[in-house]
């Protein structure tokens, strides 16, 4: 980890590094505390626990605080600010900025300072948000339990023998040990969703093409997605209208009005349902499946259902196809995309000594940037993208890809959205799948179908399991560019959820209480 921080102001969690985005953009509204104050509090908080997380890469207090006093100054000056002006967030370390190092984990890209901002970190700049650094990550976010960083495994905050999720576990975990209120990943597979469920945090995958993706380094072009990350459905819509929108640098990009995520939060606490048609996907339940899991999604339908909604059960027959898919069009995507990792250009370089080829210094960069999980997916893709496999292998697989878009398609006629477990099992121990890289893929068995079809996706709290207390997350499914169905029905699952267990979800965090 690189950082420009300096020593603790109190340390603790404060007040304010226990509020939500939208109860400090409040406050900041009315004057009665400055982004100064608000980002400074944060920032001693990553002090203080960074030593036990381990959520961020890199960390520049000087910069974060000249934001921040931006901020403040254009708020006084009666200049244009977003809701969201002064608040801090984390970064998830695959976003390009001009002022902080990308290297999406990975030995490849260390030190890497890029000479441009990504569109989401402009956005985030324009509208006056803190970024107070850079989250860690699965190396070019291929993972499921950010383990396979070059720089160091993340620790879940309710239990720090545990993995965050994975890729983007960094973000997750410092919304969970409140070193941030918002927080910004990537979803290719789940790497948004799967460690918000978790962390019991708040992850959205938008619609594909709803957020842009120049400057995010690609992994799997037609399947990445950035997103909002956050600790309430509401704080992820705010932030979800800031970074949205179209991109014409982006040729994925739609070029559509953002749908009005936030007013559908708001609408949706007010937990009425009714008319709102629900559907069940079946294929997502039973063996593989940890008890308490099903537990807390059969009673979170149950919600929903008192709530007004109509619940019903959807078949989607290829659903069970699509993890199969998945690791044949994105590890042939990302044989692909990092063919440009050569040593010629930027990032590493190896074996550079006027005695080598430039093949043998591609070679040896190559072995020495890139770490086990990356180059299992680039041999797998490279494999499927071979003479005489093509046909085989990856085009089989865009051909399920389709029959899994249909799924939906069919089922959104029937219904609004569709429901289902985030993941099928709770945070696993760190170093636990290690070994067995088909139990880490499993991870993703409910995320993926969602990439594929490119269709909009969200996970929130909905509970702790019985056998081990620890966060359980409920997906929410919604047709392409129909995002405010996940606010709408999230928001009001998450009121009322809140409501019957006496509190939000994240006050149970269980650890860093010494720093607290």
């Amino acid at each position: 980890m690189t950082s420009t921080t300096s020593g603790p102001e109190g340390g603790g969690a404060t007040e304010l590094t226990r509020l939500t985005a939208s109860e400090l953009a409040a406050r900041l509204a009315s004057g009665e505390v400055s982004a100064v104050e608000v980002t400074r509090a944060h920032l001693d908080r990553v002090e203080a626990v960074e030593p036990e997380v381990g959520a961020f890469l890199h960390v520049d207090r000087q910069e974060a605080l000249d934001a921040a006093r931006r901020a403040d100054e254009d708020r006084a000056a009666g200049r244009a600010v977003s809701p969201l002006a002064g608040v801090p967030l984390a970064l998830k370390d695959v976003f390009t900025t001009t002022d902080m190092p990308t290297t999406c984990g990975s030995k490849m890209l260390e030190g890497w300072v890029p000479p441009y901002d990504s569109t989401v970190a402009a956005r985030l700049r324009e509208a006056g948000v803190v970024i107070l650094g850079k989250t860690n990550m699965d190396e070019f976010a291929m993972g499921s339990s950010t383990e396979n960083s070059a720089f160091g495994v993340t620790h879940n905050p309710w239990d720090l023998e545990r993995v965050p999720g994975g890729s983007g576990g960094g973000s997750s975990a410092a919304l969970a040990a409140f070193e941030a209120p918002l927080a910004i990943g990537t979803d290719t597979g789940g790497s948004i969703r799967q460690p918000a469920a978790v962390t019991g945090t708040v992850g959205v995958k938008p619609t594909y093409g709803g957020v842009s993706r120049y400057g995010l380094v690609a992994f799997s072009s037609s399947l990445d997605q950035g997103g909002p990350c956050g600790r309430t459905v509401l704080d992820a819509a705010m932030l979800h209208e800031v970074i949205a929108g179209h991109d014409p640098m982006d040729s994925t990009s739609i070029d559509a009005p953002v749908p009005g995520v936030t007013a559908a939060a708001r609408e949706g606490a007010a937990g009425d349902l009714r008319g709102v048609r629900v559907g069940v996907v079946r294929e997502f339940s039973g063996e593989g499946y940890q008890q308490g899991v099903l537990d807390s999604f059969r009673t979170a339908v149950d919600t929903l259902t008192e709530l007004g909604a109509e619940v019903v059960e959807v078949s989607c027959p290829h659903f069970e196809y699509a993890l199969g898919a998945y690791y044949l069009i994105a590890p042939s995507e990302c044989s692909s995309n990092l063919a440009r990792f050569d040593a010629m250009r930027y990032g590493l370089r190896v074996g550079d000594d006027g005695d080598r080829s430039t093949e043998e210094v591609m070679s040896l960069t190559r072995e020495q940037g890139f770490g086990a999980e990356v180059k299992r997916r680039i041999m797998l893709g490279t494999y499927a993208l071979s003479s005489g496999y093509y046909d085989a292998y990856y085009g089989q697989a865009q051909k399920v890809r389709t029959l899994v878009s249909r799924d939906f398609a069919a089922a959104f006629e029937r219904v609004d959205v569709l429901v289902s477990p985030t993941t099928p099992t709770t945070a696993f121990r760190i170093g636990e799948r290690a070994d067995d890289p088909m139990a880490m893929y499993l991870a993703d068995l409910c995320t993926i179908p969602s990439n594929l079809a490119g269709n909009a996706a969200m996970s929130v709290p909905s509970g702790l399991a019985a056998e081990d207390g620890l966060p359980v997350g409920l997906q929410i499914m919604a047709p392409a560019m129909a995002d405010e169905r996940l606010y709408r029905v999230g928001a009001a699952y998450e009121a009322a959820r809140n409501a019957a267990a006496g509190g939000a979800l994240i006050d149970r965090v269980p650890q860093l209480e010494v720093a607290r």
